[in-house]
C-alpha cells in the first residue's frame, strides 16, 4: 500500500514601500513504507526550502526608490531619515528608520518580555537583512508582528468573548 504525503513550503518578505512577495511550492511524495515518512518529509522539506529561498531572492518589479513616491523607502515620503533620534553625543547614531510608534512598540515588547536585544537584532538580520534600527516602516510592522506573535500574551477565550465585560460569565455582577 503507498502511502501519499504532500508537502508545502512557503516564504514570504517585506520589501521598502509597504510592499512585499511570496513564494510557495507544494510537492506530493509517495513512500511504501510509513517508516520511510519521516525520512521522506526530512528530505522534501530541506528541498522546498532550499527551491523557496533560491526563487525568492528574485525580488521582481519594485516601484521608484522603493516606496514610489520619490522617497528612501523608510515610510515618511521625505529623503531623510524619520524624525525619531539622532546622535547621542557619544558617536552612537540612535537613528531608526520606522516611526517613532513602532520603535516605542519594539522597545515595549523587548522590555517587557525581558528580551535579549541582540536576539531580537540578530531575528531582524535573519528576514530583513538588516539590523532593528534600519528597518522601514514595513519591515518593523513584520518584526512587530513576529514579535507579538512569539511574545504577547493572548488574551484568554474569555477576555475574546467579552473583551468589555469585567466579570467572567457565569458570575455575579
Amino acid at each position: 500500500m503507498a502511502i501519499v504525503f504532500e508537502a508545502n513550503y512557503s516564504k514570504k518578505l517585506g520589501l521598502p514601500g509597504y510592499s512585499s512577495h511570496q513564494y510557495s511550492v507544494t510537492v506530493r511524495s509517495e513512500v511504501t513504507d510509513i517508516k520511510q515518512v519521516p525520512t521522506e518529509s526530512n528530505r522534501i522539506y530541506k528541498l522546498l526550502q532550499d527551491a523557496v529561498d533560491k526563487e525568492i531572492q528574485n525580488t521582481g518589479f519594485l516601484p521608484k526608490n522603493g516606496n514610489g513616491n520619490g522617497g528612501n523607502g523608510n515610510g515618511n515620503g521625505h529623503d531623510k531619515p524619520a524624525p525619531n533620534g539622532g546622535d547621542n553625543g557619544n558617536g552612537h547614531d540612535d537613528t531608526w528608520e520606522c516611526s517613532d510608534k513602532q520603535k516605542d512598540l519594539i522597545l515595549k515588547i523587548v522590555s517587557e518580555n525581558n528580551l535579549d536585544k541582540q536576539e531580537i537584532e540578530s531575528l531582524a538580520l535573519e528576514r530583513f537583512g538588516q539590523g532593528v534600527k534600519k528597518l522601514n516602516r514595513l519591515e518593523a510592522s513584520g518584526l512587530i508582528e513576529e514579535l507579538l506573535e512569539k511574545y504577547a500574551e493572548k488574551p484568554s477565550r474569555t477576555q475574546r468573548r467579552y473583551p468589555a465585560r469585567r466579570f467572567q460569565p457565569g458570575s455575579a455582577k
